[in-house]
């Protein structure tokens, strides 16, 4: 498919502020471009790596190819590149945002330079990728396949967490020296890229940022129990682009107090996302639909909002002890802490810490509804969620539906399926309000 602006594939925004967010995602790609004008290190990244600051400390530019895939998506210019990975002999099922990043490359490579029309002018060779194994394995060995298009320095990262069995305090030691030293790999590795050394107080200063501007994002989603709705979960999916991508920056520091400042006006001055909000969906799971985000729309033309989400969330604030002096080690407790926030309640309840922090959503934004996102070639949000939906089915009555597509590969949608799905839905929450 060739790319088509003329198909609406995004939704409308709730709040002003999110609309700001096409011209950061833009300078993701331009700022990468600049740099490599410039003898800038420019680095392929995974999102939610732990590893962001060190980045932003060692002038290395962050090239986010899972996102560069949903924007492909957004625009309608996905399959060329889904095609060429394919055809290079990659799977259906391989994860569709490696396979656009593999496809893009492998295309970039054949032609020799990049692909005419690539969104956002596409991404430029970078200078090493950075895989991780934080959320699944396609993004541990995805980076070492595409040594096949470009000859870029690869360093893979393990970012793990104990199993919610566990006695946090038995194995946290264990598992914050882990992260450390695979931290400090990473550092080496960056060092001998770049031919500089870390610099300690850099990297305290991109942490202190990051730690600020995660702290605003969960004030923002704090305001948003508020009835009406002050902001949906398709500006979600634009506002995370700060957080994620922006991490370490005054840049994302200002973003989020900018939205704060609107969502706060709108909860003071009860102005809700539509005129007339019947039902407060949950977003419980799987990655959005990337190329068909004006789904939401189509609910709140039934009265439903979908009022908070569980995917591409900002982590929860967690307290790093004071007695951490170093940056690494302090990276490496906050990761342990992040991973770990729900274990002791699910150890305590259900036994899940995703379903003991979706009832917390359930009742804390007074929800009426949960619709989870089953993506087919993303295992990491889809395996188990039909078993988190029956564990939720034990502790609340509340309707729950899966819908089912992938991500950015639009062979899997049938929206005729999707809406004769959502009115049924809607039916159901219907009933239960006259019950």
């Amino acid at each position: 498919m060739e790319a088509n602006q003329q198909i609406k594939t995004t939704a409308v925004k709730g709040t002003d502020t999110a609309r700001l967010v096409r011209a950061m995602v833009k300078n993701i790609y331009q700022s990468a471009h600049e740099a490599k004008a410039n003898g800038q290190k420019v680095a392929y990244m995974m999102v939610a790596s732990q590893y962001d600051e060190i980045l932003r400390a060692m002038d290395i530019v962050p090239l986010p190819t899972e996102n560069y895939a949903g924007l492909c998506a957004a625009k309608r210019d996905m399959d060329r590149f889904l095609l060429k990975a394919e055809a290079d002999g990659y799977s259906q099922v391989l994860c569709s945002y490696a396979r656009i990043g593999l496809g893009f490359d492998s295309l970039r490579k054949e032609l020799g330079h990049i692909p005419e029309g690539s969104p956002d002018g596409g991404m430029p060779v970078p200078d090493m990728m950075l895989g991780s194994s934080a959320v699944c394995d396609p993004r541990f060995k995805w980076f070492q396949a595409t040594s096949r298009f470009l000859a870029a320095p690869t360093f893979g990262m393990d970012v793990v967490a104990p199993p919610p069995q566990a006695d946090l305090n038995e194995v946290r030691d264990y598992y914050i020296k882990y992260q450390r030293d695979q931290l400090l790999g990473l550092i080496e590795f960056l060092e001998k890229q770049t031919g500089k050394k870390m610099d300690k107080e850099r990297l305290w200063e991109a942490i202190r940022l990051g730690d600020k501007a995660w702290q605003i994002w969960y004030d923002i989603d704090r305001l948003r129990v508020a009835v009406p709705s002050p902001m949906p979960s398709q500006d979600h999916f634009s506002i995370m682009v700060a957080g994620h991508y922006y991490s370490g920056t005054q840049i994302a520091v200002d973003f989020y107090q900018k939205l704060y400042d609107e969502v706060k006006y709108k909860v003071d001055n009860k102005i809700g996302v539509i005129a007339d909000e019947k039902y407060r969906i949950l977003y419980g799971g799987g990655l959005p639909p990337w190329h068909t985000l004006w789904i939401f729309n189509y609910f709140e033309s039934f009265g439903a909002v979908f009022v908070i989400e569980n995917v591409y969330r900002g982590f929860d604030p967690v307290e790093v002890p004071s007695h951490v002096k170093d940056p690494v080690d302090y990276l490496a407790w906050r990761a342990f802490l992040r991973f770990t926030r729900y274990h002791e309640k699910a150890r305590a309840h259900s036994g899940n810490p995703i379903v003991e922090k979706l009832l917390g959503l359930i009742d804390d934004y007074k929800i009426d509804g949960v619709v989870f996102h089953a993506c087919r070639s993303c295992r990491a949000t889809t395996i188990g969620q039909t078993h988190i939906k029956s564990e939720l089915g034990k502790y609340t009555s509340i309707p729950m539906m899966q819908l089912v597509s992938d991500m950015v590969d639009l062979r899997d949608y049938s929206e005729a399926q999707w809406k004769a799905q959502i009115s049924a839905f809607i039916e159901a929450l219907e009933g239960r309000e006259k019950g």
